[in-house]
């Protein structure tokens, strides 16, 4: 034993398990006053935040929750979502925010996994789970409302309100701090696309350095104005309701996403930060009531996707948006990448600033590390921009694990790095540059051809809203580019157009052979799924043959 550790021990006065209840309680005690929550009139403070938390705290254990537990949820981004990602942890049980956009199996299925003991639920989805709980193998959860005022044609299936359960937990309830902040801390379901999806269980040390490390990343500085576009149910809105809880901000609650009502928040509120997928932005660009130049409102933008289109980045600029590109999965707490901007990138001309800006980039300020891996030598591949390896994440802003996958874990883990089965490249600087998902990657002739390029330069025809692109079987060339195109409103465009605009921009055999028009499936989160194309374009291969 060295001299630095004879009777130098860990004691209360020196160490505290990491958890973002400490954020919460911090905020409360500072800025008791300050606002913390607004949402169709109503608006609380981190004062009565605090206090309603641990009144619904208290109310969980007195029904028996506690460590080990699940709690789940069925809600849109209203207030309730956002506390109950510190009431239920205040329990000491763990969360399970589900996606308001699945089917009753899916949800039955995740409920029975999760071995959820309640369930919160919007009148919204009323319906989907009552029909889930039909379907559920196990013991049905103890259903609680959470009524909504800005929603009036749901009903009622739970045995409790919301605001009930509240006013009869204990304002004065202390919180069950984590015993190791490894403790899990929340549940979230992979949106898989074949099978049933992987439980991510994630820890209260992860999810307090990634809440500090969106402060960092984001650009957020103290009192936010933090519009609520991206769903909380998404990776735990990708810590914000931790990170706003760090910055003693302001949640605008938003219940979906409307450009309308989006850009009246914004003025209404200074809404300064938002987070959201490609789509989000896409759609507030090409609203009719997107402010322009001088009348546009500053705001910071998180986006996260494989890698945004220059055109996505370049409209956002206009209408006031400034983005930042951040890239993650669900296993790695939402993002825990970030595009680090460099000093001289705004002197940049747009579209030179924009290629600059798409890249994945680099580790978040408190994840350990993110490269490109050969995954057979797991050595780090040449930074030269060309040679592919797969995207791996190493540190703290990794998840435990998959719940009840002992085997699924062990592969994620493989080599002493998280394995996400994205495609990638460095450059020159070690910022990670996806290419594609390893399942999307187009091989035609032996040429790797890659999807998200195809994809860069339809979203730069003036006609093009969303693109897609996947793999078309073929007899000569094994596979080839096949592009879906969703257009913009009142605009025309023709496959033969299409083509010959790629073909311009594009090598030959990365030119998509064919083009489908219509409305592109996309998830609830703004990702385009991508399995249902490529199950279109095998069914039409079926038929033809």
């Amino acid at each position: 034993m060295n001299q630095y550790e004879i009777g130098l021990d860990k004691n209360p006065a020196n160490y505290v398990a990491l958890t973002p209840l400490s954020l919460l309680a911090r905020s409360a005690a500072v800025y008791p006053d300050h606002v913390s929550a607004v949402y169709e009139g109503r608006s609380f403070t981190w004062a009565q935040t605090h206090e309603r938390c641990r009144r619904f705290a208290s109310y969980l254990a007195g029904r028996g929750i506690g460590t080990g537990d699940t709690v789940a949820a069925m809600l849109p981004n209203v207030p309730a979502m956002n506390e109950l990602h510190f009431a239920v942890p205040m329990a000491g049980a763990v969360l399970n925010a589900l996606n308001i956009r699945l089917d009753p199996p899916s949800i039955a299925f995740q409920l029975d996994h999760g071995g959820a003991k309640i369930i919160l639920v919007d009148p919204e989805f009323a319906g989907v789970i009552a029909e889930a709980l039909k379907l559920m193998s196990g013991p049905n959860p103890f259903v609680i409302d959470v009524d909504d005022a800005a929603f009036s044609d749901g009903k009622r299936i739970g045995e409790i309100e919301y605001e009930v359960a509240l006013a009869k937990g204990d304002p004065d309830f202390k919180p069950r701090r984590p015993a190791d902040e490894w403790d899990a801390i929340a549940l979230s379901y992979t949106s898989g696309t074949t099978g049933n999806p992987k439980g991510v269980v994630t820890h209260h040390r992860g999810a307090y350095l990634n809440a500090v490390s969106n402060i960092l990343a984001g650009g957020l500085f103290q009192h936010p104005v933090y519009l609520w576009t991206l769903p909380m149910f998404h990776c735990n809105g990708w810590c914000f309701p931790w990170t706003m809880a760090a910055a003693a901000g302001i949640n605008v609650c938003l219940r979906k996403v409307d450009p309308t009502r989006i850009f009246e928040l914004i003025n209404q509120h200074g809404v300064t930060h938002m987070c959201g997928a490609p789509i989000v932005y896409n759609t507030l660009i090409n609203a009719p009531e997107a402010p322009k130049g001088k009348s546009a409102k500053p705001v910071i933008g998180l986006i996260a996707g494989a890698a945004p289109p220059v055109a996505v980045l370049e409209g956002a600029e206009n209408i006031g948006i400034k983005l930042t590109h951040v890239y993650g999965l669900t296993e790695v707490y939402g993002p825990a990448a970030v595009c680090a901007e460099q000093p001289g990138w705004d002197k940049l001309p747009a579209a030179e600033r924009a290629q600059f800006k798409r890249r994945q980039g680099v580790a978040y300020p408190l994840e350990e590390a993110v490269t490109v891996l050969d995954p057979q030598t797991m050595q780090e591949v040449p930074r030269d921009g060309e040679t592919i390896g797969e995207v791996m994440f190493r540190g703290n802003i990794v998840m435990k694990g998959y719940l009840k996958n002992e085997q699924a874990t062990s592969e994620a883990f493989a080599g002493g790095w998280f394995h996400t089965g994205d495609l990638g490249v460095l450059d020159q600087h070690g910022y990670v540059i996806i290419k594609d998902r390893s399942k999307d990657i187009i091989i035609s002739g032996g040429e790797n051809i890659s999807s998200v390029e195809v994809e860069d330069i339809l979203y730069k025809h003036p006609a093009v809203l969303f693109a897609a692109v996947v793999a078309k079987p073929d007899s000569k060339w094994g596979e080839v580019p096949c592009a879906f195109v969703e257009l913009k409103d009142g605009a025309t465009a023709t496959e033969a157009e299409i083509i010959a605009y790629c073909r311009s921009r594009l090598s030959g055999f990365k030119t998509p052979k064919a083009v489908v028009f219509g409305t592109i499936p996309k998830t609830s989160t703004g990702k385009i799924q991508k399995y249902l194309l490529r199950d279109e374009v095998q069914s039409a291969k079926a038929i033809s043959a």
